[in-house]
């Protein structure tokens, strides 16, 4: 069972009297939420908690409307194009940005969006099939480098933050993985438990209970620090400093929104997530709450979207 909950609420407004009286009385109608991922992934279920939640504070219904493509690219232009009034909003995960960083999209993913909040996150795992003759990060990366070119790893897409997270473990290591794309998390499984496909990064709600049953083994978090999910695994990063890689969720609205909608959303949101039966289906869903300011989730936007430009140019990643 998943019990780790962060919240973080500092500076936040929840229901200024200085707002316009607009953005007081907002939302009069029901809003649309974008999900730029196929119903079920990690997006999907973060924007069923939260818009249920939603709905329930305000008494408006907010409406998941799931636009997957393009690794989550289709979504971001259509709301991109969409009316900057609040009625359209995004929730999606840190992929959406990975995605950009390797095709550049004719449409500006940081500028053309404007960031309202981080709602929660899920660790990564670095996991391997028991076969594999590996139970630490240093003894994988010390294989890895005998056997260049040999070890496969299974991966949700081309671009995902999963995929992304193995890209810059390889960077880091200078070792050398051959990706095995799939068409979900869940699509890799199979392979993975099977020992077809030895090597995962993976949400950790995704091999946990495998792991528990001796079908997988956990090496390493891909976060800086241990988690009490995980307390006799250490990061990636002691045997790799500097290693960090977190998939978020979040939600955004079009560029020209109104910034007293903008903060009338950061405070509703804010919350919901302290709501108790909300931090409960998080955990039960693997997911960590955030909250927090929105210039927060902007300086997360504008510097993830930047380091994984340059991993993906120092790597030529692309897609074809």
């Amino acid at each position: 069972m998943i019990t780790h909950v962060f919240i973080t609420l500092a500076g936040v407004a929840f229901f200024s009297a200085a707002l316009p009286a607009g953005a007081q009385q907002y939302p009069i109608k029901a809003v649309r939420v974008i999900v730029p991922f196929a119903p079920g992934g990690g997006s999907d279920l973060a924007a069923r908690l939260v818009t249920q939640e939603m709905s329930k504070e305000t008494g408006q219904p907010f409406v998941i409307d799931n636009k997957p493509g393009a690794g989550g690219l289709v979504g971001t232009e259509i709301l991109v194009k969409a009316p900057a009034d609040g009625y359209t909003i995004m929730i999606s995960t840190s992929s959406w940005l990975t995605t950009a960083a390797i095709s550049k999209p004719a449409f500006d993913p940081v500028n053309n969006i404007v960031p309202v909040i981080e709602l929660g996150y899920n660790p990564l795992v670095l996991a391997v099939h028991p076969a594999l003759p590996v139970k630490t990060t240093l003894e994988f990366i010390a294989l890895a480098r005998a056997r260049p070119g040999e070890l496969t790893y299974g991966q949700p897409g081309v671009g995902s933050i999963t995929d992304f997270g193995m890209i810059l473990l390889e960077h880091m290591a200078k070792i050398k993985l051959v990706s095995i794309p799939y068409k979900s998390g869940g699509a890799v499984m199979p392979d993975l438990l099977s020992g077809r496909v030895p090597i995962i990064m993976a949400g950790l709600v995704n091999v946990l209970q495998h792991a528990e049953s001796g079908k997988l083994r956990i090496l390493g978090v891909s976060t800086s620090k241990r988690i009490p999910e995980l307390p006799n695994v250490p990061p990636i990063a002691d045997a790799l400093p500097g290693y960090a890689v977190t998939s978020w969720f979040g939600a955004v609205v079009p560029k020209g929104t109104p910034p007293a909608v903008v903060e009338r959303l950061n405070g509703m949101l804010n919350k919901v997530l302290k709501n108790a039966d909300m931090i409960r289906n998080a955990n039960q869903q693997g997911m960590a709450i955030s909250g927090g300011s929105t210039e927060g989730m902007q300086r997360l936007v504008r510097t993830d979207y930047e380091r994984w430009s340059k991993l993906a140019a120092a790597a030529k990643l692309k897609i074809d």
